[in-house]
């Protein structure tokens, strides 16, 4: 998993996203979002895979009771600010 900046992910997108590392997408320190590289051989398996994705986010959240911020602290180690 690799950290960019907001800047750096606008600016070098193309180049960030063509490699298959998971992205944690940070503004100011804080993270605002992941992009998660996924294989697929049709757009309809990756919204599917996106959806199963989403689903497994749901569930661990429902299972454990924490919630989103607790969670991307649990993946980055950093704390959110809202």
């Amino acid at each position: 998993m690799k950290t960019v900046g907001i800047r750096e992910f606008r600016d070098q997108a193309t180049t960030l996203m063509a490699g298959n590392e998971t992205l944690i997408i940070e503004r100011h320190g804080t993270p605002i979002g992941f992009f998660v590289p996924v294989v697929a051989t049709d757009r309809h398996a990756g919204r599917d895979a996106l959806g199963a994705l989403g689903a497994v986010v749901e569930q661990v959240l429902e299972q454990t009771g924490i919630d989103e911020d607790a969670l991307v602290r649990e993946i980055t180690g950093k704390r959110t600010h809202r």
